[in-house]
Formats: structure tokens, C-alpha cells, sequence
């Protein structure tokens, strides 16, 4: 008969495979600080000794870290996604950036229409009130808030769609536009008829999101990614422009 007799879980295991839920859904994020161990083993009602054979697991796997005097950390896990050879190479190469941004709107538009249709109440929480917070930085002169707030709208809904796979892999991708390896995105933000225009965007993408409407939060994200890609045509003209302008005034005054 095919039965096997039934042993008891440990509570290490327990404790492992918890923590390794919470990083998989995106609930624990990269850079993440573990609470205290006498904290951390009381919410899990687990022995100090138990938690920290589950802590020295997960450090094993990678996925944790401890830093020296600071705590348990969670690991940089994102960093993983791509090599170093191949980040230098979508950092030096221009098409990069603009199958970047095709990836984004296929990918991102996907998940605007399962937000829309799969999202908890609490989900679309998390999106209003990223935007609302969108709005108050809009307001500002500096737009460094705005930017940051923009990758995380995006990325709220990201995890609004509910797919680890999806989260995970848009979460390095947009790490990397962070560090400027496809373009510097203070560039979408500089001037303010532009950061009018995205925010009009991301309402629109908002609204169609707390309408649960999936075509028209699918379509909201198509129609912001369009704008990005044409605004960084014309910023990559311009700046072509500007470079051949001043070789004809280097030119002129040398004469």
C-alpha cells in the first residue's frame, strides 16, 4: 500500500519555510532587516535555538545575510538576475533600451489587467495610496520623490497581479533602471510639462484600476509606455542635435 508513516515537522522547517513564502510573494523585500531574534522567535512562537537553525538555512540558500554588528538581512537576491557582462552590455548599447521599455509594456500591461481582475481590496489600497503620494511630489520643484514614486507605482501593481515569477523578474529589471543602466530617469522628470503629462498617465491607469477594468488599466499602461518611448526618441535626437550644433559653433569660432 502506498503509505509512509507521518513524522512531525520541525520547528526550524517551519521557520524556514515561512520566511521563504514572504521573500517568494515579495512581502520580505531585498535589503529588509529581520526583527531581533528574542523578537522575531516570540511573533513565531518558536525557541531561539529553532530560529536561528532556520536562519543559518536560509543563509545557506542565499537568501539571508548577516552584517556584521547591523543584523539578518534579506539577501540581495535581484542582483542575480543578469550577469555583470550582460548589464555593461544593455548599458552600452542604445537598442537596449528601447526593447527595455517593450518588455515593460507587454509585461506590465499583463499585469494592469490581472490587477484588475485579481487584486484584494487591499492591493488597490496600496496603488491609491502610492498616487496619492505621487500627487504631493508633483507639487514640488525637485522631482527626485516623483521619480522614485513612479517606480513604485508600477511596481505595486506589479505585485497587485499576483504571479512571483512576474514580480521578481520586473523587480531587477526596474533595480537596474535605478542604477541608470538603461537611462537616467530624471530625464522623464525634468521638465514640468512632462511630469504633468505622466502623472495624467498614471490616473488614468489608477482609475481603470480601482474600476476593476482590466482593457482599459491594459490599454492606461500601453498608452504611458508609448509616451516614455517617444519622449526618450526625442531626448536622444535633441541631444544628437545639440552635439553636431555645438561641432558647427566649435567650428565657426576657430575660423
Amino acid at each position: 500500500m502506498p503509505f509512509e508513516k507521518v513524522t512531525p515537522e520541525k520547528l526550524s522547517d517551519a521557520v524556514t519555510r515561512q520566511i521563504e513564502k514572504l521573500i517568494l510573494r515579495g512581502v520580505l523585500r531585498p535589503g529588509d532587516r529581520l526583527p531581533a531574534e528574542r523578537e522575531l522567535a516570540e511573533r513565531l512562537g518558536v525557541s531561539r535555538p529553532s530560529l536561528r537553525e532556520a536562519v543559518a538555512e536560509l543563509q545557506e540558500k542565499g537568501l539571508l545575510v548577516a552584517r556584521a554588528g547591523s543584523g539578518i538581512f534579506v539577501a540581495d537576491v535581484l542582483g542575480n538576475a543578469f550577469s555583470d557582462a550582460l548589464i555593461r552590455l544593455f548599458s552600452d548599447h542604445n537598442e537596449a533600451v528601447f526593447d527595455y521599455i517593450a518588455f515593460r509594456r507587454d509585461l506590465e500591461a499583463l499585469a494592469a489587467e490581472r490587477a484588475a481582475r485579481l487584486a484584494s481590496d487591499t492591493d488597490l489600497q496600496v496603488i491609491q495610496t502610492i498616487f496619492d503620494k505621487m500627487e504631493v511630489a508633483h507639487t514640488k520643484t525637485k522631482s527626485k520623490d516623483e521619480a522614485s514614486l513612479d517606480a513604485e507605482f508600477h511596481l505595486a501593481i506589479i505585485e497587485a497581479s499576483h504571479n512571483v515569477i512576474m514580480l521578481h523578474m520586473m523587480r531587477s529589471m526596474f533595480q537596474l533602471l535605478r542604477e541608470g543602466v538603461f537611462y537616467n530617469r530624471q530625464i522623464m522628470f525634468k521638465q514640468r510639462m512632462t511630469r504633468s503629462a505622466l502623472l495624467d498617465q498614471h490616473r488614468c491607469i489608477n482609475v481603470a484600476l480601482q474600476a476593476r477594468d482590466p482593457e482599459a488599466a491594459r490599454d492606461a499602461v500601453r498608452t504611458h509606455l508609448d509616451f516614455v518611448e517617444q519622449a526618450l526618441t526625442d531626448h536622444q535626437k535633441a541631444e544628437s542635435h545639440e552635439a553636431i550644433a555645438q561641432q558647427r559653433l566649435d567650428h565657426e569660432r576657430s575660423r
